[in-house]
């Protein structure tokens, strides 16, 4: 069974409309720190700022200019981990079943 996942309450639109104006405004003004730049534009275009700090995180990480997992490495470790938990569970039901035909096969293994 597969999980559905969260609807964006926010079109792909305006998270990237709200990131390039954070740009703007940081390049416009040095000194505005991006916390600074990310309240003023989050009421602005009516994002939360908080989850528009965490986009304008993510879209530096992404872009190089902080450390961190990218969105790329992210999806792929998420699918590695998906694969090795299908993996496991196929081992569990082999192991379960050379244990039952080796007990068909010896009768002198105790049941």
């Amino acid at each position: 069974m597969r999980a559905m996942p969260a609807l964006r309450k926010y079109p792909q639109e305006l998270r990237e409309r709200a990131m390039r104006l954070v740009q703007e405004a940081r390049k416009e003004d040095p000194e505005l720190s991006v916390n600074q730049a990310v309240i003023r534009i989050g009421q602005r275009v009516g994002v939360n700022p908080d989850t528009l700090r965490g986009w304008v995180k993510q879209a530096q990480i992404d872009a190089g200019e902080r450390p961190g997992t990218t969105t790329d490495d992210a999806s792929r470790i998420k699918q590695l981990e998906a694969e090795v938990r299908e993996l496991k569970r196929a081992n569990e039901i082999l192991l379960a079943a050379s244990s039952f035909f080796a007990r068909e096969l010896d009768p002198r293994l105790p049941w």
